[in-house]
């Protein structure tokens, strides 16, 4: 098996690099100013010179606030890129894996979000999410969309990089109590991905660590898994305006794909504890 990813620079292309180095696995990895996935002309031109056995994208627009002023930005790349990608992964045959966002739900639901529940986004980051995952899925490739949710791994654009910076300077964090959804770990996305593509699955899946928390709960949970004596309290979204709406309560439900692969994924809660002590944080 040989694979190309698409966004080289992420956290979650970091994570499958690393993974493939250390397994000997053949794999391209141009980076994105030569694999520009908005050019149809490029996307075509890298996919036949790296002849792959599958395509994984991790190029995203990820500037959640940033998309509300940016809409043509984010949909270049979350939509009509996505779109190139599955189409010209359709025409040379193959396997196409894209990662989509839990931005796609409103938030207003009383349990984890199934992969058949209706989708109704808040923002525009959500609507050019939701919209590349149906580029995906009405192409003829053989597809697999994996919905994930609030992404860290080994890089600086995650939530734990940015509180130890903050942390650095302040006795006191005020994390938002009223964001709920469920942290999930590159390392375990590249685990499961890699399962479900030697299951053969196809279609749309939510991949995600299992549990629930707000983001002050994580963050109070990454305090002590560093030994850190930071204090953190909860408060409102309101308190911190920002362009975007984020929804109350994203979380997803990973049942159907732990039940696809007969595998049990990790709680968030061991997730950060493996995360942190793989980064070698300490307070």
């Amino acid at each position: 098996m040989k694979y190309l990813i698409a966004g080289a620079s992420g956290q979650l292309a970091k994570a499958f690099i690393e993974r493939f180095e250390r397994a000997g696995t053949d794999y391209a990895s141009p980076p994105e100013s030569d694999f520009d996935i908005t050019k149809r002309d490029v996307v075509e031109r890298i996919i036949q010179a790296s002849s792959p056995d599958v395509l994984i994208n991790c190029a995203a627009y990820n500037a959640v606030d940033g998309a509300e002023s940016d809409r043509d930005g984010a949909f270049s790349v979350n939509a009509t890129a996505v779109g190139h990608l599955a189409d010209t992964a359709a025409k040379y045959g193959v396997r196409f894996v894209h990662y989509g966002s839990d931005y796609v739900f409103d938030g207003k639901t009383e349990h984890p979000y199934s992969e058949t529940d209706r989708t109704a986004p808040l923002n525009v980051y959500g609507e050019s999410k939701l919209a590349g995952e149906k580029a995906t899925l009405e192409s003829n490739a053989e597809a697999l969309v994996l919905r994930v949710s609030w992404v860290y791994g080994n890089g600086s654009q995650n939530f734990f990089h940015k509180m130890l910076e903050w942390s650095e300077t302040r006795d006191v964090l005020k994390i938002v109590w009223d964001q709920i959804s469920v942290p999930t770990y590159t390392e375990d996305i590249v685990t499961h991905t890699l399962e479900a593509l030697e299951k053969g699955l196809s279609g749309l899946y939510h991949l995600t660590n299992s549990g629930y928390a707000s983001r002050y709960e994580v963050a109070r949970h990454f305090f002590r898994c560093i030994g850190s004596n930071t204090t953190v309290l909860p408060i409102g979204t309101d308190a911190f305006p920002s362009p975007a709406k984020r929804p109350f309560f994203s979380a997803m439900s990973n049942r159907e794909l732990s039940t696809a692969l007969d595998s049990k994924i990790p709680t968030w809660e061991d997730a950060v504890k493996r995360f942190t002590s793989h980064q070698g944080f300490q307070a």
